[in-house]
């Protein structure tokens, strides 16, 4: 256990101890009355890294008494998957609770890797726990997700993490021989990004620095020294993960393909995974180019599958090329403007009525309401194109989407201005 690191020394065993997550676990909260009545749902836990979605399954097989299967979506394969089920089923008894399956990372289990899981979630045979940094709609198979309650953790707040520095330094057992002061801790709250791992990481860090020395105060200058002497420091995780993509985004947004490369780099060589690089590129497309030149959108979505088909290291090629052309292309985020403006009107009017010309009437009695009545279809005039009104009369003379001043943008404004005059 020495030999252990500090999150796992601490790693929490029961309800009371786990740290977090109160509107999850914490008294009368749902998944928690659920534990505590001894039977518990497959479902996912989607956040971000550190935050105890391992910790906490773990703590409800101990609860429950049941068997506990883990398996990685990195390492294991199909025949993994049936393997753990085999024996699930064998450790299986009559009025006992299902065997727990926990899969950590299951975002990057394969489709087939997923169908494997499917009927023995159904049966029963196994209650499934996956955890996930992603949002599970997308990556998880619509059948599996059907079948599992999905639970969202939360980064942990300020609070948290002061309890948990309390509690590493009085009750660890290495930690609690030493004479520990906790004199700023600004900078490793801001560094742990809200990560209980990398939080007791950066003080175990900060404390191995002064192995020889029993009374220690933690500082922020000791901790920032510290984590810019370590060569591991981009956390992939952390402030410095947002730092550095926020640097990149705004370099392709502010036209500076320099920069923008040099962000790339320091994201490949600091280990970025891929494909979030590449999901950026696709939303910098949309917000910062838009209009301005619509094929940034194909090319930072081909480049999103080129990379799944390519793999690395190849793949930071094709990063590359995909980052250069949007950072010289041109700008306009006029779509992002009209859909926040079209948003928050919604947020103030509500469901408007949708008007009657503009409603299907599959139904005798849906045509003799008016549904659809007065309604003129556009293909039918001169140009494809007759002036109707397509909002709801509350918000009749609203507009959304304005043009900004690029070439591709002033073609659209010609063309609305001769379909509707003053309009635009």
């Amino acid at each position: 256990m020495m030999n252990q690191p500090l999150a796992e020394r601490l790693r929490p065993k029961t309800l009371d101890e786990y740290i977090g997550q109160k509107h999850l676990v914490g008294s009368g909260a749902v998944l928690r009355k659920m534990i505590d009545a001894g039977r518990v749902p497959s479902f996912i836990l989607w956040g971000p890294p550190g935050v105890g979605k391992t910790t906490l399954a773990q703590i409800i097989a101990n609860k429950l008494e049941a068997p506990f299967y883990t398996l990685s979506a990195i390492s294991s394969g199909v025949k993994d998957v049936r393997e753990v089920i085999e024996k699930a089923k064998s450790n299986r008894f009559f009025n006992t609770v299902s065997p727990i399956l926990f899969i950590d990372e299951i975002h990057r289990f394969s489709k087939s890797q997923q169908d494997s899981l499917l009927n023995a979630v159904e049966t029963g045979v196994v209650t499934l726990i996956g955890a996930t940094t992603e949002n599970p709609s997308f990556e998880v198979i619509r059948p599996l997700l059907s079948r599992c309650q999905v639970y969202v953790l939360k980064s942990l707040e300020k609070n948290d993490l002061m309890s948990l520095l309390q509690h590493a330094i009085t009750n660890d057992v290495i930690l609690k021989e030493k004479d520990i002061t906790l004199t700023e801790t600004d900078a490793i709250l801001r560094y742990s990004g809200g990560d209980a791992r990398k939080l007791l990481n950066i003080l175990e860090l900060v404390i191995a620095a002064e192995q020889d020395n029993n009374k220690i105060e933690i500082t922020d200058a000791k901790v920032t020294e510290r984590l810019q002497e370590n060569p591991a420091a981009y956390d992939k995780g952390g402030e410095m993960h947002y730092d550095i993509i926020s640097a990149f985004i705004k370099s392709i947004r502010g036209s500076d393909p320099d920069a923008a490369i040099y962000w790339l780099a320091r994201m490949v060589a600091g280990g970025e995974d891929p494909e979030f690089i590449a999901r950026r590129l696709v939303i910098s497309a949309s917000e910062d180019i838009g209009l301005a030149n619509p094929n940034a959108l194909l090319l930072a979505n081909a480049c999103f599958d080129a990379l799944k088909k390519i793999g690395w290291p190849e793949g930071r090629i094709i990063l590359a090329e995909t980052t250069v052309y949007l950072a010289c292309s041109p700008k306009s985020n006029s779509s992002y403007v009209a859909i926040n403006k079209a948003m928050e009107l919604v947020n103030q009017t509500g469901n408007l009525p949708v008007p009657l010309h503009l409603r299907n009437a599959p139904t005798q009695l849906m045509a003799e309401l008016g549904y659809s009545k007065d309604y003129k279809y556009a293909h039918d005039f001169e140009g494809h194109f007759v002036k109707q009104d397509y909002l709801p009369k509350e918000i009749i003379n609203q507009q959304f989407w304005k043009a900004q001043d690029n070439p591709a943008e002033t073609k659209l404004t010609e063309q609305m201005k001769k379909l509707w005059g003053d309009r635009y």
